[in-house]
């Protein structure tokens, strides 16, 4: 059964939810850690449901970089902002000011390890002054997502999500694609597992 989905551009929207599929939110004005092997997807799907610019962070010593035709699948490219860094410390640091600026929706880093708890407080902190930032101005308030590599763990953050590829199961699943997404940690909620699939017009759907 899907809940309602909150309007993001309605009044104290600075301070919402930022809504992926049925029930699934993630609120706004914090950092939010997204691991395993289909971390990506998750967050090119919860880019896809964010309006106006998205900064996504990369390391530069990595050689594999974001397929723009793969993500079209899921949101408009030409809303991407690129940035690289040279190093973890540096990845953190472009993450923590965008934030604190208020002046990006959403703010992806692809990190190379997992961040201890003083870096996440910072961030979780950046996001909350970036919230009273954009609520001044009436813009919405800046969504983290931290990409962390293996099985995550980051102590701090707001939620931990945890997102698999799945193979079709059903009948009712055949022809489509699937994930397997998992809430292992979030404040007032429990663990939780869930399917997700692309309908037919390409939207996310809780199956």
């Amino acid at each position: 059964m899907s809940l309602p989905i909150l309007d993001q551009f309605g009044p104290r929207a600075s301070r919402g939810r930022q809504t992926l599929a049925g029930g699934l939110a993630l609120l706004r004005g914090r950092v939010h850690e997204i691991c395993g092997p289909a971390r990506v997807v998750l967050a090119a799907m919860l880019m896809g449901r964010c309006a106006g610019p998205v900064l996504w962070i990369a390391p530069a010593w990595q050689g594999e970089r974001l397929y723009p035709d793969g993500l079209a699948a899921f949101a408009d490219p030409g809303r991407l902002v690129m940035a690289q860094a040279r190093r973890g410390e540096d990845m953190l640091w472009a993450m923590e000011e965008a934030l604190r600026s208020g002046a990006v929706p959403l703010v992806v880093a692809e990190l190379a390890e997992v961040p201890g708890l003083t870096p996440v407080r910072r961030l979780n902190l950046a996001a909350e002054s970036g919230a009273e930032a954009a609520e001044a101005r009436r813009g919405i308030a800046p969504l983290g997502l931290m990409l962390t590599p293996g099985a995550g763990g980051a102590a701090g953050v707001e939620s931990r999500w945890r997102m698999g590829f799945s193979p079709s199961a059903s009948g009712l699943l055949e022809g489509g694609e699937v994930w397997r997404l998992e809430r292992e940690r979030a404040r007032g909620e429990g663990p939780a597992a869930f399917t997700l699939r692309r309908g037919e017009r390409g939207e996310v759907e809780v199956a």
